[in-house]
């Protein structure tokens, strides 16, 4: 699949070397820029929605050190 993208001479230079200093290819650095953002704003999705869970549970929050202790650390 081919897409483009419209950017200024100054963001084409910025994401040129951007891309030439991790030694990928342009296409390479926008793919993974987008799939990390994607992935970013999912696992914010998820988040939101076990904190949304543990809220309507009632439990309380506890000491990190009862966890470790629970666990044997």
């Amino acid at each position: 699949m081919t897409c483009s993208v419209r950017m200024t001479e100054s963001e084409k230079a910025m994401a040129l070397k951007y891309a030439d200093f991790h030694g990928i290819s342009l296409s390479q650095a926008f793919r993974e820029a987008l799939m990390e953002r994607i992935e970013d704003e999912l696992d914010a999705k998820a988040g939101d929605e076990a904190w949304e869970e543990f809220i309507k549970s009632g439990e309380k929050a506890r000491p990190i050190e009862e966890l470790w202790k629970e666990l044997g650390l």
